[in-house]
């Protein structure tokens, strides 16, 4: 059984008077420990795809299995849990709290799911000190480089163990030096600590870090295929 499975997803939007169709029926299926890109241009309908991957928003029509299970079901409290316990977030701009330092913002999606303070702390202190940020733990964001930064949101994404990570354009702020830090760091999420990774970028030689590329054209899958390493 596919971890995600997808049926006829269609997505639009009521604009001004007309519906906006932003995806066209996408079909596709992901496995269990698979790195995935997702790419295509600008308005292509990716970024769409990934909120609903990421159970944050909802198809128009279409069927979301996520580990078996209809997404559309669910109940919004249900749809925040799995968000908290199945599906971690990488953002372009790391979508760190500013005046928290890097371990309370690791210990956040704690804070939601209810784990006790000195559990949280020990957690957050692993995460951080598995993505190499145990000198900074203390360190307010403006105090940390960009690729710093983007190392305690990926920190932040995996310390509940959850077994999705989806990165939207995670290096789109970093320098070439940065962004291949940060990709060989998801190269070792997928392939040591085994995170099914799905990944949106623009970029070919990030997408070139993936075992498989899916193109959105237009709303439409254009292409799907293996990526060799």
């Amino acid at each position: 059984m596919a971890l995600i499975e997808l049926k006829d997803i269609h997505k639009s939007y009521h604009l001004d008077g007309f519906d906006l169709e932003i995806l066209k029926g996408i079909s596709l299926k992901i496995n269990e420990g698979e790195f995935v890109a997702i790419m295509g241009p600008s308005g292509s309908g990716k970024s769409t795809l990934m909120n609903i991957l990421g159970c944050l928003d909802l198809p128009s029509s279409g069927e979301y299995l996520l580990d078996g299970k209809n997404v559309e079901g669910l109940s919004t409290d249900e749809l925040a849990q799995i968000r908290n316990e199945k599906i971690g977030f990488v953002f372009q701009g790391f979508n760190l709290l500013s005046r928290t330092s890097a371990l309370e913002n690791v210990e956040l999606p704690m804070v939601y799911g209810k784990v006790g303070a000195e559990e949280r702390k020990k957690r957050a202190e692993s995460a951080l000190e598995k993505v190499g940020l145990k000198e900074r733990m203390y360190h307010m964001p403006n105090q940390l480089s960009g690729g710093q930064q983007q190392r305690v949101a990926i920190a932040r994404a995996v310390v509940n163990d959850a077994p999705i990570i989806f990165a939207d354009e995670p290096t789109g702020n970093l320098d070439t030096k940065m962004s291949v830090e940060i990709m060989d760091l998801f190269t070792k999420l997928n392939q040591d600590m085994k995170r099914t990774i799905i990944l949106v970028t623009h970029e070919e030689d990030i997408a070139k870090y993936a075992s498989r590329v899916i193109k959105i054209v237009d709303g439409e899958i254009h292409s799907d295929r293996s990526s060799k390493k």
